[in-house]
């Protein structure tokens, strides 16, 4: 294994944070101001869309013509800094993993770095693929996950996928990828690691290394 894929958003810092929650009332005033869906309509349609599609912005495309810029550029306008401070000890841990790491999120490069910037980990990883990578198809669809295994010229056998979503590491292990959960709850079949946090996995890797 020489390539770690680091999803983004309650996997390099906990969900206890809930800076998806600021982009989750973005996501619902974008789809009443800006595309002019009833209120009362909201819930109901990004449930829908994320059963159908693995994202809402998916949905928006698909029956409201949404232009997807618009839509990324709107719901990450968040002050992520009100959420996240500088985290030495996971720099450290990402620091002193040997392998090339990457970002591999359904956000936006935008927001990536802006997170990447307040946890004080930016240059830890060697790129961000965001929902750009496949033309806006999102994680779990395997479209974007053989993308990115192009773009870095790299196998899925020699690949790590750290995710805290179970459907989104389901896809990862199906393509032959070690998959690696982060986060409380049960742990799947199709896991190979499972971490309460991801500052656990340089430790958690060096023994699954030294193990006969």
């Amino acid at each position: 294994m020489d390539v770690l894929l680091f999803d983004l958003d309650n996997t390099l810092y906990p969900p206890e944070r809930e800076l998806f929650n600021l982009i989750d009332v973005r996501i619902n005033r974008f789809m009443v101001e800006q595309v002019g869906i009833p209120a009362d309509a909201v819930d109901s349609l990004r449930r829908a869309y994320w059963a159908a599609y693995g994202v809402t912005l998916q949905g928006l495309i698909r029956h409201y013509d949404v232009d997807p810029e618009a839509y990324l550029h709107y719901v990450h306008d968040v002050d992520v800094t009100t959420r996240l401070a500088p985290d030495p000890e996971l720099r450290d841990m990402l620091a002193a993993l040997p392998q090339r790491k990457a970002v591999f999120t359904n956000g936006s490069t935008c927001h990536a770095d802006r997170v990447m910037n307040a946890l004080g980990i930016t240059d830890q990883f060697e790129t961000v693929f965001d929902i750009r990578v496949a033309g806006y198809r999102p994680k779990p669809y395997p479209e974007p996950y053989r993308a990115v295994l192009a773009a870095l010229d790299t196998t899925p056998q020699r690949c790590a996928m750290i995710e805290d979503s179970r459907d989104n590491l389901r896809t990862a292990k199906q393509l032959g990828m070690t998959t690696i959960l982060v986060g409380p709850g049960a742990t799947p079949a199709f896991v190979d690691l499972h971490l309460p946090d991801v500052r656990a996995l340089g430790a958690a890797l060096s023994l699954k290394e030294a193990a006969p």
